[in-house]
């Protein structure tokens, strides 16, 4: 399997002259309870999770966590919604957590991917991408 293939490509490269600054998490592997199936309800499955922020980048954030946004705080939201019961669809899982970055001011869009690894036999993996942007 090309280690490439789940690579999320940069919505756009950041640049100084857009001030902006990408914060993401990359290839987190976790087992959800995740599928509308009958054998996927009973048993669960591996689903790697991709989230790319599009942070506005305007100020100095002085080397101090609380003037970023935390990689840390999005992964644990991300444990909370897939702790908090059975989701039939990956584009709900991505909606919800597409939600958790657009909940900080500072965050312009988001790119979330995620990939059911083991749906589909012979696939490497199945699943959706999503991107959204902040509302002005």
């Amino acid at each position: 399997m090309d280690r490439n293939a789940s690579r999320l490509h940069p919505m756009m490269l950041a640049d100084a002259g857009r001030q902006v600054r990408h914060v993401f998490v990359r290839d987190l592997i976790r087992h959800a309870s995740i599928g509308a199936f009958d054998h996927e309800r009973s048993h669960g499955q591996p689903v790697r999770i991709n989230v790319d922020m599009e942070v506005v980048d305007d100020r100095d954030h002085g080397d101090r966590l609380d003037n970023v946004v935390c990689y840390k705080r999005i992964v644990e939201g991300i444990e909370a919604v897939l702790n908090a019961g059975h989701i039939n669809l990956v584009e709900t899982l991505a909606e919800r957590i597409a939600a958790i970055p657009l909940a900080d001011h500072r965050v312009r869009a988001v790119r979330v991917r995620i990939e059911k690894l083991s749906a589909i036999e012979n696939a490497a993996s199945v699943g959706v991408e999503i991107e959204r942007r902040r509302h002005p």
